[in-house]
């Protein structure tokens, strides 16, 4: 498994800024194909355009949209010009309901979605939507920089979250590329359940796996000392200076995450490094 085809999706000035650069760090590292998709989204409410309303006020905000996806890919193809990959650039215009249904078309045939930290000041509500939609309706794996973009030492230290649920083993093996390169691979496991399968080595069929993979990965069960386990997580992340972390996304409804919160939330909201997700 390679990642040959990976896209981004773009719908800012400041997210092209601080996504493309890293975007084009992974697929030249990989001699990948990079498609940006620069959007022009239109945020006006669904029921917005009622029954009597002047029609041109719908064609001012889609013209707007449509100035906007083409500013963004003016300034894309200055950034990707003389780079050393292959690459190509296409302009979409959409409303935001309509976000999934185009994300989502784009994302399923790719290896590789790359996209820039959903939350913090200056991100849009579109940010979060193409994540949520690359990893439910394109059934894609998302890797999320952090804020300041990727590192020289990404992906040299790899942390695995690891809960024996089919999302974290989804996202193990849609994330072997990475697991393979990396110098060292941790898998943690906070809190075991005592009566798993696992209980008596914990993470341990993970690690045969891998192993056979050419995946060399040690495992650390950690204790859950503090209220969320996303924490103990992002805790332990920093002290074995990991610069990645692998986990599964969304083991509950994202509607439940967004209304009580959750470890993909609250991960991607107070990370400071890359995050692979796969649902």
């Amino acid at each position: 498994m390679a990642y040959e085809s990976i896209v981004t999706f773009v719908a800012s000035e400041e997210e092209l800024t601080s996504t493309l650069p890293g975007v084009m760090q992974i697929a030249a590292a990989r001699d990948a194909h990079l498609s940006a998709y620069l959007l022009g989204v239109d945020m006006t409410p669904a029921g917005g355009f009622y029954m009597g309303a002047s029609p041109l006020l719908l064609q001012e905000t889609l013209e707007r949209a449509q100035t906007e996806a083409e500013d963004l890919q003016t300034r894309a193809r200055r950034m990707l010009e003389g780079a050393s990959l292959r690459w190509g650039t296409e302009t979409a215009v959409v409303q935001f309901g309509g976000l999934p249904a185009l994300v989502g078309l784009r994302a399923r045939f790719s290896d590789l979605v790359v996209q820039s930290r959903p939350y913090g000041a200056g991100t849009l509500h579109s940010q979060e939507a193409v994540i949520e939609a690359a990893l439910f309706e394109g059934q894609a794996p998302v890797l999320v920089m952090p804020e300041g973009g990727l590192p020289a030492t990404f992906g040299k230290r790899v942390m695995i979250a690891w809960n024996q649920s089919n999302e974290a083993l989804s996202a193990v093996r849609r994330a072997l590329p990475l697991l393979q390169a990396a110098d060292a691979v941790d898998v943690v496991v906070v809190d075991p359940p005592v009566h798993s399968p696992e209980r008596s080595d914990p993470g341990g069929l993970l690690t045969q796996m891998l192993s056979r993979h050419g995946v060399r990965a040690e495992v650390s069960v950690l204790a859950k000392t503090l209220p969320r386990v996303s924490d103990v997580l992002m805790r332990h992340m920093e002290d074995i200076d990991a610069s990645l972390m692998v986990m599964g996304a969304y083991g509950h409804s994202r509607l439940r995450e967004a209304i009580l919160g959750g470890a993909t939330r609250n991960v991607l909201e107070n990370a400071k490094h890359a995050i692979f997700l796969a649902h």
